[in-house]
């Protein structure tokens, strides 16, 4: 598989790395997560379209269930705390015009090895937010910190489900 097909994939995903290392305020932790979770999704979808896979279309689905509901909860929790969450129409066409065309034989290995990528940025998100102290001026972040701690297990566990799509999907 060529480097330029994995990169197309890549820029599907990048938008749950965007600001990764600078996720300092509960906005910031909302915003990345949620255009994180947008972005699972969307490019799930492309892989129930293009893969002929099943074990590619049994994780892309639990990616569309797990993130579809993540996403609510964290709405929700942002609504509670007036957190302005990011436009998911908006975050969805994003995704969706960063998603190129490519060919339907590297799509199982892009997809696969972008999952690991994405969910280990996502995981180090998560973990940065589970750990921060909580500063109780910051309204909301009592709750975010409880979030990311409560979806680390899941996110984990997509990134070992994803290892495992690796390894039986490898470059040819």
């Amino acid at each position: 598989m060529d480097g330029f097909t994995l990169r197309n994939l890549a820029l599907a995903v990048a938008l749950s790395s965007m600001g990764t290392a600078f996720a300092a305020t509960s906005n910031d932790f909302v915003d990345n997560a949620a255009a994180g979770g947008i972005a699972e999704i969307e490019t799930s979808r492309l892989a129930l379209e293009k893969s002929q896979s099943a074990d590619i279309k049994a994780f892309a689905n639990m990616m569309i269930t797990d993130h579809s509901k993540a996403n609510d909860e964290l709405a929700a929790l942002a609504k509670k705390n007036d957190i302005e969450v990011p436009d998911t129409t908006t975050l969805v066409k994003q995704a969706k015009e960063k998603i190129l065309d490519m060919r339907d034989e590297s799509f199982d290995t892009a997809y696969a090895n972008n999952q690991v990528k994405a969910h280990e940025e996502t995981i180090e998100l998560f973990k940065k937010e589970a750990n921060t102290v909580t500063d109780d001026k910051v309204k909301g972040a009592t709750d975010l910190k409880a979030f990311a701690q409560k979806m680390l297990p899941a996110l984990e566990k997509h990134l070992a489900k994803a290892k495992e799509l690796q390894a039986a999907h490898p470059d040819k």
